[in-house]
């Protein structure tokens, strides 16, 4: 019935994302992100491994977009104030290990930086379980919003 099952999977990933999104508040979008972000560090990873150039800087120019058009572009600076300015500066770090890792081929960058953001990760996590966190009002960390 189907003549590629792989692109019947995707598919069905992608509504599953595009819903997931509709579906979430500002704080589980930003919980996307870093997954998202991370998905797209251990992609990268597996493709340097495999020597898979292309699909290598594929997976790293994703996880580049993700935290530059998505986890950066969320800053509230104004709001976050000094937190807000660490996180920015912090996410610039992070693409330039990203961009020396695909140059040069080498994991340890990826290494570091899905470190970095599975940290992030999960004291975002940890804010959105807090007693303090309710439904009606999410906390943006004084620094973010989405």
């Amino acid at each position: 019935m189907y003549a590629n099952p792989k692109r019947a999977i995707k598919a069905y990933a992608d509504i599953g994302v595009e819903t997931g999104v509709a579906a979430a508040n500002p704080h589980k979008l930003i919980l996307m992100l870093f997954e998202g972000a991370l998905l797209a560090v251990a992609s990268a990873k597996m493709h340097m491994q495999r020597k898979e150039i292309a699909l290598r800087g594929k997976s790293i120019s994703r996880a580049i977009m993700i935290i530059e058009s998505g986890l950066k572009a969320s800053l509230d600076h104004k709001a976050g104030g000094p937190l807000a300015e660490r996180l920015h500066a912090l996410y610039d770090y992070m693409l330039g290990r990203l961009l020396y890792a695909n140059i040069n081929d080498v994991p340890g960058p990826l290494d570091e930086v899905t470190h970095l953001l599975t940290e992030l990760n999960s004291a975002w996590a940890a804010i959105g379980n807090s007693p303090q966190a309710s439904a009606t009002s999410m906390p943006t960390i004084g620094s973010i919003q989405a």
